[in-house]
């Protein structure tokens, strides 16, 4: 120890300095330590807080729906016999009325008279007369004949079925020659009648409900139920036979989303199937209604973006409006990136050598065929202030103007007058070659060049597809900002024909598999 003299003459022994900032130091680490356990088992406190806040809200969240879920129940329960009671009833009653109709049948084979009620009375009135006596077989031919009838058949076969003893048994007996395996023979498979099976499914939904809870409860019986799960396996159990969800008709595929629906027979284990079907139809306008149906409604944003990565942004529109995912997929930028696609596509098809000769035609049906679809989809959900069709419109016009134009010298000849291109005479019937004892022209022949092919005398472009009657209830990055440019007559290049069309020109609806522009005829 260091020692210090005072002026006494006596030494003082201080401390020693180091040990002194030793244990100085010491200390104000113990402090800072101190502070920041502290502030971490505040933070901690915190957390648990805030935890624990949560946790009593998800209780009280769960408790409120416990209660609702058992008083549902126990008004469904209570409500059974009175439902019963009702549907027992009009069971009775369709039973009177199927004996009625067989009485007067009766009486009128006894009385000579060889006219079928059935045909003489009126549309209505056979439906009806085909349900009350359950005649399924007649009923099913009756309908597949009718289809022009599609709009009265949607309004009235719900009023007919409740006239029926058992309402679904008969549709899945009606149907059973078609769903869910075509028992037809070969000459009949050519003809789809997946519409006549939806149509059925969707006018039982209304038959089906509960007398007394209405929608919330569908009112299928326990065998009803158990035969239409079994068509429902049947189908699913085909669809390996027939090279899978891809090969699939999409009429099919309406048809066993729909009787899952009506039925109330859609599992969860099923979710991933039902979700590669809705997306491979996704075109048809009934898919968004029946996905959210299905219980696929919490992963539809991920099928939208399904939808969008496959260039099938129209569909994504029409999902998003469904659903209500407006905001978070904007159908504008969607509308304008369709576009975009189909402007490459048709100079993609410009560009391609394999195309020559009808290159212009094909560029010219796609850009229409996208034009038509965005403007439909603006007016039906109202967008024009967001994005106005006026040159999406004119664009239209002046495609469709060019086709008509180039029609037209073609369509002054007619027909029956066909003339050499050096006016030397009649040509001969088109014909004339191909097959024997045909006319040959006296004329002597002029020079190949001066020589037009009968073929070419006239071009007929394939009309467009129009929208047929539908059955049934009913890359997200966004163009340059100058988007309106891309489609006005007076920034777009007027695409030309050619002034000697191909014969082989592509039918109705070909070449128009890009990124769904099949829209175009279904929408």
């Amino acid at each position: 120890m260091a020692a210090i003299s005072s002026g006494g003459g006596a030494s003082i022994h201080a401390p020693d300095f180091d040990e002194f900032q030793r244990q100085a130091s010491l200390m104000t680490s113990c402090t800072l330590l101190w502070k920041e356990l502290s502030d971490h088992f505040e933070s901690l406190e915190e957390k648990l807080m805030s935890r624990s806040d949560v946790i009593k809200g998800k209780i009280k969240t769960l408790e409120m729906e416990t209660e609702k879920s058992l008083s549902s129940l126990e008004e469904r329960e209570s409500t059974i016999e009175k439902s019963v009671s009702i549907a027992m009833r009009k069971v009775e009653e369709a039973i009177q009325k199927a004996k009625d109709s067989i009485g007067i049948k009766n009486e009128e084979n006894n009385n000579n008279k060889n006219n079928n009620d059935c045909e003489e009375e009126d549309f209505y009135k056979k439906l009806k007369c085909f349900c009350v006596e359950m005649d399924s077989e007649a009923f099913w031919g009756f309908i597949c004949g009718k289809k022009k009838e599609i709009d009265f058949m949607r309004e009235n076969l719900p009023l007919a079925f409740n006239d029926c003893v058992d309402p679904a048994m008969f549709v899945l007996d009606a149907f059973s020659e078609v769903f869910p395996v075509d028992k037809r023979t070969d000459s009949g498979n050519g003809n789809d009648l997946g519409w006549a099976c939806v149509l059925l499914l969707e006018s039982l939904v209304p038959v089906l409900v509960d007398p007394v809870l209405g929608s919330a409860r569908a009112f299928v019986t326990p065998g009803v139920k158990k035969r239409a799960m079994e068509v429902a396996e049947t189908w699913k159990a085909s669809l390996d036979e027939r090279g899978g969800v891809e090969s699939v008709k999409a009429s099919e595929v309406h048809t066993f989303l729909q009787h899952l629906v009506t039925f109330g027979i859609a599992k969860d284990e099923d979710f991933d199937l039902y979700w590669k079907l809705v997306v491979g139809s996704a075109w048809r306008k009934q898919m968004p209604k029946l996905a959210v149906s299905l219980g696929l409604g919490d992963k539809m944003p991920d099928m939208i973006k399904e939808l969008i990565s496959r260039g099938q942004q129209v569909d994504a529109v029409h999902f998003t409006q469904e659903v209500g995912l407006v905001d978070m997929f904007p159908p504008v930028p969607l509308l304008k990136a369709f576009l975009k696609d189909a402007k490459k596509a048709a100079t993609s098809i410009m560009e391609d050598p394999n195309n020559s000769g009808r290159a212009a035609h094909l560029a010219a049906r796609k850009e229409q065929s996208a034009l038509r679809v965005v403007i439909k989809c603006i007016e039906e959900y109202k967008l024009e202030a967001e994005f106005p069709s006026e040159n999406l419109k004119k664009r239209l016009e002046q495609l469709e103007k060019v086709k008509v134009e180039k029609k037209s010298p073609a369509a002054a000849t007619p027909a029956n007058k066909r003339t050499r291109a050096c006016t030397m005479g009649p040509m001969p019937p088109a014909k004339a070659g191909r097959i024997a004892n045909t006319y040959v022209s006296s004329f002597p022949a002029p020079p190949p060049t001066y020589v037009r092919s009968p073929q070419h005398t006239q071009y007929h472009s394939p009309p467009y597809a129009v929208q047929p009657q539908m059955y049934g209830h009913g890359n997200t990055r966004s163009p340059p900002a100058n988007h309106y440019a891309a489609y006005s007559p007076e920034h777009s290049p007027v695409l030309s024909y050619p002034s000697t069309p191909p014969m082989n020109y592509p039918p109705p609806g070909g070449y128009m598999g890009y990124g769904g522009y099949q829209q175009a005829y279904y929408r």
